[in-house]
């Protein structure tokens, strides 16, 4: 079985409204650096060049400020309906990488928020290399905060297996109390990525698809989905509000 190059999926469609103003969100810069710029570099660094950067709000300005990046192209997310459209949006794109390649091959679909900057690209190469010593589905790249609040919690049964994960408003006090979190960091292997894809819907109180459901599909499916603790704490820094984005230049200057 072989291993094709990684590709990565950036999710960079939202707007941002928190934020203030009409610029995409992606685009507000730390440290002198628009954000999705410091997660391209991330990318590139561990050795992912092949980069799909989803747009969406004001789709013509994330593109115009990423023309000529290498190896960076785009998919357009028409409106926005959760973490699940978005990562289908790029499904063609992944589709067409496909097209050719060995049934047997195993090609890494790396997805990451474009909104992350604190990324690192040790905890990249950290999730390939797992992928890539076990035939797994889907891998979730985790943290172990002592500040888990507001982010989703990674429940194990008493093996220590990876069960599901609970949101923070659906979690009960117990769950609350879990220190390894969801980093909306994942690697899947493109063909059950695509297969999982295919099937999500969106029964939920939003209306919304979400990239999570993959998850539970593929575990149903008897499908091998681990979670791998292997980003620092200091990467659950994301960027929602004009305080956030202060906290994360500081941040970044500070490393």
């Amino acid at each position: 079985m072989s291993h094709a190059a990684p590709i990565a999926i950036v999710l960079a469609a939202g707007k941002g409204t928190r934020m203030g103003g009409d610029l995409p969100k992606v685009l507000f810069e730390a440290a002198g650096k628009p954000l999705v710029c410091w997660v391209l570099d991330a990318l590139a660094a561990a050795g992912v060049q092949d980069r799909i950067v989803v747009v969406g709000y004001r789709a013509d300005m994330v593109e115009r400020a990423l023309a000529g990046s290498p190896g960076v192209s785009f998919a357009l997310q028409r409106e926005q309906h959760g973490t699940g459209d978005a990562v289908a949006a790029a499904a063609d794109a992944i589709r067409a990488r496909l097209a050719g390649e060995p049934a047997d091959s195993r090609r890494p679909v790396v997805i990451v928020c474009g909104d992350s900057p604190m990324l690192r690209p040790e905890s990249v190469t950290g999730l390939l290399q797992e992928f890539s010593s076990r035939d797994a589905s889907c891998l979730l790249g985790t943290a172990v905060t002592d500040d888990p609040s507001g982010l989703g919690r990674i429940v194990r049964d008493g093996n220590g297996r990876f069960t599901r994960i609970v949101e923070q408003k659906d979690a009960t006090l117990e769950e609350r109390g879990i220190r390894e979190v969801n980093m909306s960091t994942y690697v899947f292997e493109a063909r059950d990525l695509l297969e999982s894809l295919a099937s999500l819907r969106p029964d939920n109180a939003a209306g919304e698809y979400y990239i999570t459901d993959c998850h539970g599909m593929l575990l149903a499916a008897g499908k091998v989905v681990d979670a791998i603790p292997c980003l620092d704490a200091s990467e659950t820094l994301s960027v929602n509000t004009p305080e956030q984005l202060a906290a994360v230049a500081e941040a970044i200057l500070r490393r």
